[in-house]
């Protein structure tokens, strides 16, 4: 048996095997019961400081602590 006609056979069966393992894989760990808190908080990154602005640091006198003290 020729060395490309092995390792294609080997890459039509176990390969697609292991790659459709680790896929079921992922799929398995990213949809576990213990991740939902853990998606909720990314999912919820830019509405953070939507009560609370962080503080300017552009330097806009406008917003800076020493105008608002005028």
């Amino acid at each position: 048996m020729e060395s490309y006609s092995l390792l294609r056979e080997l890459a039509d069966s176990w390969a697609l095997l292991a790659m459709f393992s680790v896929f079921v894989g992922i799929v398995l760990w990213a949809f576990r019961p213990g991740s939902r808190a853990m998606h909720n908080d990314t999912a919820n990154i830019p509405f953070r400081h939507d009560d609370k602005p962080l503080a300017s640091v552009s330097g806009d006198p406008a917003t800076s602590k020493e105008a608002r003290k005028t």
